[in-house]
């Protein structure tokens, strides 16, 4: 896919439709139960049928698209480990032994892990979509080519159609690559206009030194590639991972689909800012699911307008944070279908009175 396909593309992406979120809004005020008693359970479900363009939500078939890539900046020694834990992840994901295959089998979650551009030879039972074998080092120079960071967009994208064209009606994002927290933070603080001291955490618990080098080496990639705040594709390209960039497409996709997305933590959140920053038509198709503990992933948040469903210092990635919140939107559909109304029970509707909040 060319740059001015995927444009072309993404013009297609229509406003939520307004018309199927005040069916649902009204739905759940026909329930026998305090009106917005269940707060943004019932919020979400709304956004899920404006996305979606009907209030009869089926949400059954659900995956978790796990993306995995390695980062040429680990050569700064910005995390703990080498890249090689990344292809060991992997392979942990294709034979269901990871954090999240646990959580995803109790959320009745399919789990499909994605090679995006790991180091070294396909691994069996990953799903391979490799731009190239991992980008290169950033502090020397773009970590890839910007037809690289749209060939990864396109891909996350045709990860979506595919899961549609299998059924899947709930994605959740997840990713897997070692240095990709000092990746996120670097476009993360180029897109928000932020310090990258405020941007950058521990990752995977780095040491005070560690942490000085991911920082340095961050500033360093800033300074050498001058990336444009103004263009999310350039951001991408030059200090980004495959990872993230294709995680963006998978929001762009579920925009394009109505696929509701649920992103995870820090990482899949800035892959949702650069969706949006690319379309903000695409903010429709973004689902908060947990704050993570990462110093930036507020920051993200509130740039993207989401609240999350999970205050509970998850940092683990995979996508746990996203699968974790899938049981809730599983809770909040129980009683949506299934709660009887007030017609039903014989009982007076609450009706709003207005006024302040105490």
């Amino acid at each position: 896919m060319t740059e001015a396909t995927l444009k072309t593309l993404l013009e297609g992406i229509t406003p939520p439709d307004e018309a199927a979120r005040a069916a649902a809004h009204a739905h759940w005020a026909s329930l026998a139960k305090p009106l917005g008693g269940l707060g943004a359970l019932e919020t979400t479900l709304e956004s899920a049928a404006a996305l979606t363009g009907s209030a009869a939500l089926d949400l059954s078939k659900r995956a978790v698209l796990v993306l995995c890539a390695d980062n040429g900046v680990v050569a700064q020694g910005v995390s703990q480990t080498d890249q090689s834990v990344t292809r060991t992840v992997a392979e942990n994901l294709a034979a269901r032994r990871t954090s999240v295959c646990q959580m995803a089998r109790t959320a009745r979650c399919e789990v499909v892990p994605v090679d995006m551009g790991m180091a070294g030879e396909p691994v069996p039972g990953v799903r391979n979509c490799r731009v190239a074998s991992g980008t290169t080092d950033f502090t020397q120079g773009p970590a890839m080519r910007r037809e690289q960071a749209v060939e990864a967009v396109a891909k996350g994208i045709a990860l979506v159609r595919e899961q549609k064209a299998q059924g899947v009606t709930l994605l959740a994002t997840g990713e897997m690559g070692i240095g990709n927290t000092t990746t996120s933070s670097a476009v993360a603080a180029v897109l928000l206009g932020q310090p990258v001291e405020c941007m950058t955490g521990r990752g995977a618990g780095l040491s005070d030194e560690g942490l000085a080098r991911k920082i340095n080496a961050i500033q360093r990639g800033i300074a050498v590639n001058q990336p444009d705040p103004d263009d999310a594709l350039d951001v991408l390209a030059k200090l980004g991972g495959f990872d993230i960039a294709g995680l963006c497409g998978v929001f762009l996709g579920g925009a394009l689909e109505g696929v509701p997305v649920l992103m995870d933590g820090f990482i899949s959140g800035v892959a949702a800012l650069c969706a949006v920053r690319l379309c903000p038509a695409a903010t429709k198709a973004v689902f908060a699911s947990h704050c993570s503990s990462e110093p930036a992933a507020r920051l993200v948040l509130e740039a993207l307008g989401k609240a999350p469903l999970i205050t509970a210092g998850l940092h683990l990635g995979e996508g746990t944070g996203a699968v974790a919140a899938i049981p809730l939107w599983d809770m909040a559909l129980a009683v949506y279908r299934n709660c009887y109304s007030f017609a039903d029970g014989g009982l007076t509707p609450y009706t709003p009175q207005g006024g302040a909040g105490c």
